[in-house]
């Protein structure tokens, strides 16, 4: 199996893997064996062994599934961000913002930081033209 086809495999497995650990009757399922491992304790006379099963299981389930839902996670993220950029192309805004998850956090922060007193200036411009609007006996446009 080529480098290719195997990712095929892993991202369906991966896209399975996390639709189904997400829903609430696999975490009944995950309670039910938790219970089930408890009320056992007795009749295994609460043994190193009986404790080994449920910390090695609950280990390798933990282990395997860091990978199966980062795997999900950067693929729904990459998916999320080529509807941004796509909506950013065939919109008015402005495009230097297509790809700013490349740039590093402290550029982001910048970023930000710019989009956030761009948005404090229109929000101080759209309460003067409200202002305007009020003095001048205008109803204000309900939006």
């Amino acid at each position: 199996m080529n480098g290719s086809a195997a990712s095929r495999l892993f991202s369906k497995f991966a896209s399975t893997m996390s639709e189904l650990s997400g829903r609430p009757v696999t975490f009944a399922l995950a309670v039910t064996l938790v219970v089930v491992w408890a009320i056992s304790g007795p009749f295994f006379g609460f043994s190193e062994t009986w404790q080994l099963v449920i910390n090695t299981s609950t280990t390798i389930v933990t282990f395997l599934m860091v990978f199966v839902l980062q795997n999900s996670q950067n693929r729904d993220g990459k998916a999320l961000q080529a509807k941004i950029d796509e909506l950013i192309l065939t919109s008015g805004a402005q495009n230097k913002f297509i790809g700013i998850e490349k740039l590093d956090e402290e550029e982001i922060r910048e970023v930000s930081q710019t989009l956030a007193e761009k948005a404090e200036e229109l929000e101080e411009v759209a309460d003067r033209a409200e202002a305007l609007d009020e003095a001048a006996g205008k109803k204000p446009e309900s939006g």
